[in-house]
């Protein structure tokens, strides 16, 4: 009877440890390699996993963790609130443990408080792409009427054809130029993914001319919104998420592109299942910047000199754990070219979210901006959001069965970009 009750109780603590291990793992790849303080704020922060925590500091002053200096490693349960107040701008470091053992190093970078203008201003956007971007592939029919795939095998969707015989493509006429002139080989240098190769492709003569039978794009155009100004760098961000080939569904690679002024001529309202479009003339010589990058979590530049007028201050940037549910304000330009603040509501704040791009639920909450849009629209993408007199993060989704909610991205995953602005 013993025995078989020590048992009994042996497998069920097993089960138990064995659930907890695999919920504590879960927790664990999810958990940031990095947390991003402001100096001399004091920061709440609700991880709600069943871990602990050891924190040190690199640098001295940095923090109190509980309002308590951080003299010595002090070790914290992070089931429970933790309350870091930062000093001067510093490292500390955050060494996450399960059962006792050490399982992820985490950084806590204290960083001087930065400002940037909201600006919500709709803008026309174009890029060139790297290259020249394959959209998919297909058969040529030569002069005698017979079938051909020359590109089978070859190229798929998403590549990015950077040299034909050893000549830089420039434009999507620059291929069509060395198809002409190639009647035995075409070589080609392609970039797939992270990897450069090279091919050979042989073209089909057709009735009208060399083919390749490749489906090619250089360039896209369309609208969207500026999310921020630096007034101390000219950097500026927009949209919030990254500019997809709408064919190959895959992020464009950016050679050049610029951001130019946008007149809004109409709106389609959404609604349900229908998404809506904010409608709009681009003046494509009046350029206001140049664009460096178009990353997941949206599009990068400097702008032009001299910057523009632009009718609002700057304000201090938000972390993430300073964003709350409730009311906020975000700030668009969808009528009468007239850039707006309107009434939103934030429902869900997701810290953990595996889509950066979609920390935050929000509603429009502001009938004016319903009664104009339906709610989030295309070409709103970008709009920033503040709350509490910060900048919060931006609109980038919407939902499509119900256009009054949608998604955004909290600023501070928008901000780290610009380390990868070129000089």
């Amino acid at each position: 009877m013993i025995k078989h009750f020590v048992k009994t109780f042996a497998i069920c603590t097993f089960l138990v440890l064995s659930v907890y291990a695999v919920i504590c793992a879960i927790y664990i790849i999810d958990f940031p390699t990095e947390i991003r303080l402001t100096e001399n704020t004091q920061h709440r922060l609700s991880f709600q996993v069943p871990l602990r925590a050891t924190i040190k500091r690199d640098t001295v002053d940095v923090l109190k963790v509980n309002h308590a200096p951080v003299a010595d490693p002090i070790t914290v349960s992070l089931q429970n609130t933790l309350w870091i107040e930062t000093g001067s701008s510093g490292t500390a470091t955050m060494m996450l443990s399960a059962f006792g053992v050490p399982v992820r190093e985490v950084t806590l970078d204290v960083l001087p408080g930065m400002e940037v203008i909201p600006w919500g201003m709709t803008v026309g956007v174009r890029i060139n792409t790297n290259g020249v971007m394959v959209l998919g592939i297909g058969t040529v029919i030569d002069t005698e009427g017979n079938q051909h795939n020359p590109s089978e095998g070859k190229l798929r969707a998403g590549d990015l054809i950077l040299t034909a015989n050893g000549k830089d493509l420039l434009s999507k006429e620059d291929l069509i130029a060395a198809i002409a002139e190639s009647n035995d080989a075409l070589n080609l240098q392609i970039k797939r993914e992270n990897e450069t190769i090279e091919t050979t492709i042989v073209p089909v003569r057709s009735e009208r001319g060399n083919m390749i039978g490749s489906w090619v794009r250089d360039s896209t155009q369309g609208i969207g919104t500026i999310t921020y100004v630096n007034p101390s760098t000219s950097a500026f961000g927009a949209l919030g998420h990254g500019i997809m080939d709408v064919d190959t569904k895959k992020l464009m690679s950016v050679k050049s592109g610029r951001i130019t002024l946008a007149r809004i001529t109409s709106v389609k309202k959404g609604a349900k299942g229908t998404p809506g479009e904010l409608v709009g003339e681009i003046e494509s010589n009046h350029i206001l910047g140049q664009i460096r990058t178009n990353s997941p979590f949206g599009i990068y530049g400097i702008m032009d000199q001299p910057l523009p007028t632009i009718p609002f201050e700057p304000v201090r940037v938000a972390k993430q754990d300073q964003i709350e549910e409730g009311p906020a304000i975000v700030r668009t330009n969808v009528s009468n070219n007239k850039i707006q603040d309107f009434e939103i509501y934030i429902e869900n704040v997701n810290r953990f979210s595996t889509d950066d791009t979609k920390g935050m639920v929000i509603r429009i909450t502001d009938e004016n901006l319903l009664a104009l849009t339906g709610g989030i629209v295309q070409g709103m993408s970008g709009s920033p959001i503040l709350q509490n007199g910060k900048l919060i993060g931006a609109v980038t989704h919407v939902f499509v069965q119900d256009p009054t909610k949608g998604y955004a991205i909290f600023i501070e995953n928008m901000i780290r970009q610009e380390r990868y602005l070129e000089s």
